[in-house]
């Protein structure tokens, strides 16, 4: 008997690497054979060296051309009818659109459509994400439920936003919080007493908070902390920052990539991310999964990750005077760092261990296969 073939499509293979690897390696423990269909870079042959079947696709997040999407959901309708998959994963907002029209056309069973973040549209004040966004919300209502897919959320406000404007049924909905944290390797460690290292980690981008983290650097200077910044810019995503930018900053340091965030984390005393919006941030979770408190914005996707006032501190959005408020609290006060990161790091066992995570996908998995058989 052929085994179940599962077919994640996703737009770039980094983010697979980083964001569903250890639960597509659970699928195929589970007995499921894994290919992903995506925009091959760096991470593919690390990747088909692991087993899964990589199939590139031209995958552009900043294009707007409604032929070559037209084009791409075509091409991606071809896969789907050679690979035969019984369950496709579509991962971002241009994957479950023209997932969503690929699948129907191929005759795909069943799918499960995961918007995480919602990205830059959702995020950004830009004329160019103001013209998008009723149109990306309208074909987003329109496909996230088509033919009975199944919709996972990672935080419980778009969740309940989509069942409300009637996109989707409730029951037809799954709440999975994030990519899994592996606790082993990120684990609580002593950092050296000073200096006080801050560490923002993401991709840098405009809508992740980068400007008011080096604003709030510039406010704290003089008192003894260091702030890190660990990530590269975006060049597909309309908000990233420039290399030079990043460079000419002031009173921060940039570390560029970092493939050891668990090592990076073990010298850092804060971890910071004032997102203007999230998905479930696995930047959060990891530090939290190291003991390290949080100062992050009052917004979808951080005000999850983090529990106000137990597990860190929360500031409102595009404000770099009340973070740099916030962070002078914890750089004053370490006894309070050490109760926050602890409850932090129970938090992350509790609810956003890898164990559970992929527990939890593979029980969605199973609910979308036998909801596909009653379609």
């Amino acid at each position: 008997m052929r085994s179940r073939h599962l077919v994640y499509l996703i737009g770039e293979d980094w983010f697979f690497a980083s964001h569903f690897y250890a639960r597509a390696r659970a699928a195929r423990a589970a007995g499921w054979h894994v290919s992903v269909i995506t925009r091959t870079g760096a991470a593919a042959s690390g990747l088909r060296a692991e087993g899964f079947d990589i199939h590139g696709v031209d995958f552009k997040r900043a294009r707007l051309d409604p032929i070559a999407e037209f084009g791409l959901a075509r091409r991606i309708a071809a896969l789907y009818r050679e690979l035969r998959p019984d369950l496709v994963h579509h991962v971002a907002l241009k994957p479950i659109l023209l997932g969503s029209i690929a699948a129907r056309i191929a005759g795909v069973p069943a799918i499960i459509n995961a918007p995480v973040g919602q990205g830059f549209v959702f995020a950004s004040r830009s004329a160019k994400a103001r013209l998008l966004r009723p149109f990306v919300s309208t074909a987003l209502r329109a496909t996230i439920g088509a033919r009975g897919a199944i919709a996972v959320f990672e935080n419980e406000e778009d969740r309940r936003a989509m069942i409300s404007a009637g996109a989707i049924r409730a029951d037809h909905t799954a709440l999975i919080r994030g990519a899994g944290v592996d606790l082993v390797r990120f684990r609580p460690h002593v950092p050296n007493a000073a200096p006080i290292r801050i560490v923002l980690g993401a991709r840098m981008l405009r809508d992740k908070g980068i400007r008011e983290f080096i604003e709030a650097a510039a406010i704290l200077h003089g008192q003894g902390a260091e702030f890190i910044l660990a990530g590269m810019p975006d060049p597909g995503n309309p908000a990233s920052l420039a290399e030079a930018d990043l460079r000419a900053a002031r009173h921060v340091t940039w570390i560029g990539r970092c493939d050891d965030m668990a090592a990076l984390f073990a010298t850092c005393h804060i971890a910071c991310l004032p997102s203007y919006r999230e998905g479930l941030p696995k930047f959060l979770l990891e530090a939290m999964a190291c003991g390290l408190p949080c100062v992050a914005t009052d917004v979808t996707g951080c005000r999850d990750a983090v529990a106000a006032d137990r597990t860190g501190l929360l500031v409102p959005p595009r404000d770099a005077p009340a973070l740099a408020a916030a962070l002078a609290r914890l750089i004053a006060d370490p006894s309070l760092r050490a109760t926050l990161g602890q409850a932090g790091r129970a938090r992350a066992a509790q609810l956003y261990a890898e164990p559970v995570i992929c527990a939890e996908t593979l029980t969605v998995y199973e609910r979308a296969i036998t909801q596909g058989a009653g379609r």
